[in-house]
């Protein structure tokens, strides 16, 4: 009995044991590889769309200025002490109203002065012009050597200088009267003060600005327009345009004059336009936000960015042809917001990738997909 027990264990040992065999054998055996070319992916697609003309169109908001029409710094023109100020900050002022006087002795006694010489001048002259003439009158009677011929042409002589000096002192009481004028400060237009500088009693020069006046009936806006854009909108007449004060209005504005010059600091040409504030609800100095519509004269290339590759040596394109890829070197125009508008060697009908990149070598091939 106890030998059959041993027995049957010592067989279950020899049956545990082969088949761990079993397991190790099989653990150890290897998949084999499938065949070459069984499961090798298929190739990239590389997208690509065929060129087309197109209109380009698009509406570009710039920040502008408005300044008044007309702005003037009223200085005083000689030396002396401000009199009286007739006028103040925010005074509405008309073309010719004295604005301010100005106190100078000096200059009124030189006036009077000036307009005693003219007087003693004018008598001296017509004493002289009146000998003269009865010399004259004398020498052409039928009595013979009643004037000598010397002293005929002596008096002549003398009208003539009197006449001079009667004449120089004219001008010099003119520049003084001048002068004399410059002691009132006077309106040169219908607007503004804007500035008061100088009060009564202050001591001012020549370099002594007293008051500012603009004229802001009417107002300029001026736009500095970027040369890309600047033969796009020719034909513009009209725009509207909002300021931070109004933002839910618009306001009106007319093309007045352009500079036809592209400033070399900015690469802006400047153009101007006029605006009407006769209600003066808009201010002078304030910025502003003109839209204006821009369109391309004739059809141009819009591509998508991605197209456009950029390196620092150049900007470029690659075209398809012949199955193979080719670098074509393009520039910038402007920009939508479908693409960018492109110039270079390029014709419709031309297919161009979708996406550019220095990568994709000229001459490589690839299964271009064209997508619409």
């Amino acid at each position: 009995m106890t030998n059959n027990h041993n027995t049957s264990i010592n067989y279950m040992r020899i049956i545990a044991s082969f088949s761990l065999l079993l397991i190790i054998s099989a653990c150890g055996q290897h998949t084999p590889a499938p065949d070459a070319g069984t499961n090798t992916p298929a190739a990239d697609t590389v997208p690509v769309f065929i060129l087309k003309q197109d209109t380009l169109k698009k509406t570009a908001e710039f920040t502008a200025e408005l300044v008044p029409y007309e702005n003037a710094e009223l200085f005083a023109k000689v030396q002396g002490f401000v009199k009286e100020v007739k006028v103040d900050m925010g005074d509405r002022v008309k073309k010719g109203q004295v604005l301010a006087v100005i106190e100078a002795p000096e200059v009124n006694s030189r006036l009077a002065e000036s307009e005693a010489a003219l007087q003693a001048a004018k008598s001296k002259w017509a004493s002289s012009k009146d000998n003269y003439e009865r010399l004259y009158r004398a020498s052409q009677a039928n009595t013979p050597g009643i004037v000598a011929p010397v002293d005929l042409e002596r008096s002549r002589n003398q009208m003539q200088a009197d006449s001079a000096t009667f004449v120089a002192a004219g001008r010099q009481a003119q520049s003084y009267k001048a002068v004399s004028g410059y002691l009132y400060i006077i309106a040169p237009f219908d607007g503004v003060v804007t500035a008061r500088k100088a009060d009564p009693g202050a001591l001012v020069g020549t370099n002594a600005m007293l008051l500012t006046v603009q004229n802001n009936n009417v107002l300029r806006l001026r736009v500095a327009v970027p040369e890309i854009y600047v033969a796009t909108a020719g034909g513009i007449r009209n725009i509207d345009f909002r300021v931070d004060a109004y933002p839910t209005e618009r306001f009106k504005a007319a093309l007045a004059r352009k500079s036809e010059t592209i400033d070399p600091n900015t690469r802006t040409e400047l153009w101007e336009f006029k605006v009407d504030n006769n209600d003066h609800r808009l201010k002078a100095g304030v910025f502003c936000y003109v839209k204006i519509p821009l369109e391309r004269n004739a059809p141009s290339f819009v591509v998508p960015f991605s197209s456009v590759a950029t390196t620092q040596e150049k900007k470029f394109v690659i075209r398809v042809k012949d199955g193979k890829a080719e670098w074509v070197d393009v520039r910038q125009g402007m920009t939508v917001d479908a693409g960018v508008e492109i110039f270079g060697n390029i014709t419709a009908g031309d297919t161009l990738l979708k996406k550019a990149t220095d990568e994709r070598k000229p001459g490589t091939t690839g299964l271009w997909a064209v997508k619409k």
